[in-house]
């Protein structure tokens, strides 16, 4: 049995070896500093990627090896992370702090480089230090390697659409206050589209992203959202999308008005422009799974003009109510992925490991002195996976005590399943859940067995607050066998899985009061994260990483390169 376990990442192995001979080496270099932007009637210092927000967009061929060289000139640690990318055997590249590596220094740089293999699409590239996520970002577009062609009819253009989220503040100021209070971060003050907030706020008639279009002509949207803590609605006045991909994985064509994107997720769609000569907003909406919890509510938007149009008044599209999870379940659950097709790979039938991760909001004790000390209460927010909360390690990061065999920075016993059963979705946990609560911080992980097959049942919980939440798997693509509403269960909700085209994804949203089921197959040593992709649950705890075991050669975490930062 484990000789044929092992057999299966042979292929994988080849189609690595194929790459680094056949590809080209796409390089650049990051100049990570401070300046001064204006936005919203002010002037901003920011932390960005060679002066430009958002930072610049990476083009790549499949089979590619991407090099990039990051100066950090800011004065704050970071580190970036390729938002997707397998990282087959380059696990050093990874990127987040504490986890794959520790952050480069103000004054310091680190040299990122890995290939990339078996993916095409739209991903993105951004910092995995603190909230700097706001401004340090960018597009990674993989484009078939020459001599292959998408899946769907040609296009007349591509066009990148980066949804952020903008403060007036100094965004590490923001998450510092938030963890001297115990409670969330202000809201932020705008969404933006490209790097622009739009005319719907002050000051920003003139910092309205404009897409200029031809009649009768196809464009392939590639759509992320890179905002920190908000899915949002998408549409464009009186046009309709064909999406063709999610996460950098091809889909069946869905027709649809109204695309959903989750924090850290991507969408690729076609839209054709058939409509008389004249400007259509495109708007990116809240979506808003928690009417309770507070959130910035505006929206942001662009502009389609067509070609000698002459209207001067841009129309505005029919925007789904925010609180609207009907619509954003319908398009989360519509999506299959296109089978056959260029690295389609199929589900893997039989399970090595089952798991079932409850999550959600908890509390933790204060221990804070003073009158600012959480805010004047005994208690500070916090979120935990199976009743343990995540702890960033201290020290050496958690790769590297992994590789050198070092005790002391992690333990090896997250749990396969929660420590106790309860109702899991009871609205009632919103108001009255505070004695359960509460989660021991932690730094745990799971090991799993180089190639084995993990089935991973993900529960949100109502505790303190029901949401949606946006679950990220580093390295690894996974298919989404169902998605659904109240406590999952296997005797009814196994019959819902789809094995035949399922979607495939790495960013998952998490139903609100539900869970979703996802398969995947654990074919690269190292250590993975698994975190929600809202920005303040991170430090909060809402996370946890597996320990890929090393297979046979070639399949062994490489020793680390020569730069790697230091802590």
């Amino acid at each position: 049995m484990k000789r044929f376990v092992f057999s299966l990442a042979w292929p994988f192995a080849l189609l690595l070896a194929s790459s680094l001979a056949s590809g080209a080496v796409v390089e650049h270099t990051f100049n990570i500093g401070n300046f001064t932007v204006s936005r919203l009637c002010n002037q901003h210092v920011i932390t960005a990627v060679n002066e430009s927000l958002p930072g610049p967009t990476i083009n790549v061929e499949e089979g590619d090896t991407l090099v990039v060289h990051a100066i950090n000139n800011s004065p704050y640690n970071i580190t970036l992370h390729w938002h997707g990318i397998f990282q087959l055997l380059t696990a050093w590249a990874d990127g987040p702090e504490s986890v794959t590596q520790c952050p480069i220094r103000p004054g310091g740089r680190y040299t990122y480089r890995f290939n990339i293999t078996g993916q095409e699409g739209t991903l993105w590239w951004h910092s995995h230090s603190s909230f700097l996520r706001a401004t340090v970002y960018g597009a990674l577009i993989i484009r078939p390697r020459r001599g292959h062609s998408y899946p769907f009819p040609s296009v007349y253009q591509e066009v990148p659409l980066l949804i952020g989220e903008w403060w007036n503040a100094n965004v590490v100021d923001v998450e510092n206050n938030a963890t001297e209070t115990g409670l969330g971060p202000v809201d932020s003050d705008a969404y933006t589209i490209n790097g622009l907030p739009g005319d719907s706020y002050n000051c920003s008639q003139n910092q309205t992203y404009q897409l200029q279009v031809k009649q009768g002509k196809t464009y392939l949207l590639r759509i992320i959202n890179a905002a920190l803590n908000e899915q949002h609605f998408f549409m464009i006045a009186n046009h309709t999308f064909t999406v063709v991909a999610i996460d950098a994985s091809y889909t069946q064509h869905y027709n649809t008005d109204i695309i959903v994107l989750a924090p850290g997720q991507t969408v690729d769609a076609l839209v054709t422009t058939n409509q008389t000569l004249g400007s259509y907003y495109m708007v990116f909406n809240p979506y808003h799974s928690n009417p309770n919890v507070g959130i910035n509510a505006n929206i942001t938007r662009g502009v389609m003009v067509y070609e000698n149009a002459t209207s001067a008044s841009p129309i505005m599209p029919n925007l789904p109510a925010q609180t609207d999870t009907s619509e954003a379940h319908k398009f989360y659950t519509n999506i299959t992925g296109l089978a056959g097709g260029p690295h389609w790979v199929p589900v893997p039938r039989h399970v090595d490991e089952h798991m079932f991760i409850t999550f959600g909001i908890g509390l933790d004790h204060c221990n804070e002195t003073g009158p600012n000390g959480c805010g004047g209460t005994n208690f500070r927010l916090s979120a935990s996976m199976n009743n343990e909360s995540f702890v960033l390690p201290k020290g050496l990061s958690m790769m590297e005590a992994f590789y050198r065999n070092v005790s002391g920075v992690y333990t090896r016993d997250f749990p396969s399943n929660p420590p106790f059963v309860f109702n899991y979705t009871d609205p009632a946990l919103e108001t009255n859940g505070t004695a359960i609560a509460y989660a021991p911080k932690s730094t745990k992980v799971k090991t799993l067995k180089f190639n084995s097959t993990v089935q991973v049942v993900l529960q949100n919980t109502a505790i303190l607050a029901r949401e949606n939440h946006p679950i990220h798997l580093h390295s690894f693509n996974f298919h989404v066998l169902a998605q659904g509403f109240g406590n999952y269960d296997s005797n009814v909700d196994e019959s819902k899985f789809n094995l035949h085209n399922p979607q495939i994804r790495n960013t998952v949203a998490v139903p609100v009061g539900g869970w979703a089921v996802i398969r995947f197959q654990a074919n690269n040593p190292g250590i993975w994260l698994v975190h929600c992709h809202l920005e303040t649950h991170l430090p909060w705890g809402l996370a946890m990483a597996f320990e890929v075991e090393n297979g046979p050669e070639p399949w062994v975490l490489p020793p680390p390169p020569a730069d790697l930062p230091q802590c």
